[in-house]
């Protein structure tokens, strides 16, 4: 690989060892920008945080998507309000749309049940999720981002080396621990060749109602220090909101009104920019 790549390997005439191994998808879509949420943990909110990137990009006029890789543990269906299954005809499978027009494919819009557990080895697992790039007619998207499952095994690895991602998104939490669990994450994106665009801290505080002090929960952060550490980004910070919660549940995330991500939205336009259609 080029000491000059910029890792879009759809505009690339090199036949590196990267591009050996990147999928291509069916050639009903098109997909201008791909970006991963990740963490080295569970538990964090990637679902939350890769919600609402998808919902503030759109709102921005950007057609977006979201591929739903946590196999095991999906949530954005849930989300945002989706029950039905997924259609498919000869040419490939047809992402459910959101009320705002955001595409979703997830493996429980595959199930009969939505708690249906899926019992799969972990090649079964990547498969699948190579699948939801090249056998989902995506149609024109400006913008998908991918729910990552936590840590760094078989799905990470399989998107990083089968995806083009052109930048992830680390999601962590205020605890002690976070900046050993960040640097498991920067560090997998580092040996994939993967650019890091920044770390959004979830859970940091929550609000007084009464009197609008942040009361931090898990006592002082030290994102920050991380960040300067490694050179990268901090892109925000996600307070504890009941509302957030209340609309998760209630299948209406497209209505939420958090701001915490503006800025982390605005980051990735400038940094990965791509003409609204």
């Amino acid at each position: 690989m080029s000491e000059s790549c910029n890792h879009d390997c759809s505009s690339c005439s090199q036949n590196c060892d990267e591009r050996s191994l990147i999928e291509q998808t069916n050639e009903f879509s098109h997909v201008k920008k791909v970006i991963g949420v990740v963490s080295g943990k569970g538990g964090v909110g990637k679902s939350l945080v890769t919600s609402m990137l998808a919902v503030l990009m759109n709102r921005k006029g950007y057609q977006t998507a979201i591929l739903d890789a946590d196999i095991t543990g999906p949530s954005i269906p849930k989300m945002f309000g989706i029950q039905q299954r997924a259609k498919g005809s000869e040419q490939g499978i047809f992402p459910e749309r959101t009320a705002n027009d955001i595409r979703v494919m997830s493996i429980n819009l595959l199930l009969d049940q939505a708690d249906s557990p899926v019992i799969w080895r972990g090649p079964i697992i990547a498969g699948t999720v190579k699948q939801f790039w090249t056998d989902v007619i995506w149609g024109d998207v400006d913008y998908m981002f991918i729910d990552m499952p936590p840590g760094t095994g078989d799905v990470p690895l399989t998107v990083f080396q089968s995806i083009p991602v052109d930048g992830i998104v680390i999601v962590t939490s205020p605890q002690e621990l976070v900046s050993l669990i960040v640097k498991k994450a920067y560090n997998m994106a580092q040996m994939m060749n993967i650019p890091v665009l920044g770390i959004v801290e979830n859970m940091s505080y929550v609000e007084c109602p009464d009197c609008g002090k942040k009361i931090k929960l898990f006592g002082e952060s030290n994102i920050e220090e991380t960040c300067r550490q490694l050179s990268i980004p901090f892109l925000g910070e996600i307070p504890i909101d009941p509302q957030l919660t209340a609309l998760s549940d209630a299948g209406e995330f497209e209505r939420m009104i958090c701001t915490a991500l503006d800025s982390a939205a605005d980051t990735i336009e400038e940094n990965l920019p791509c003409q609204a259609d």
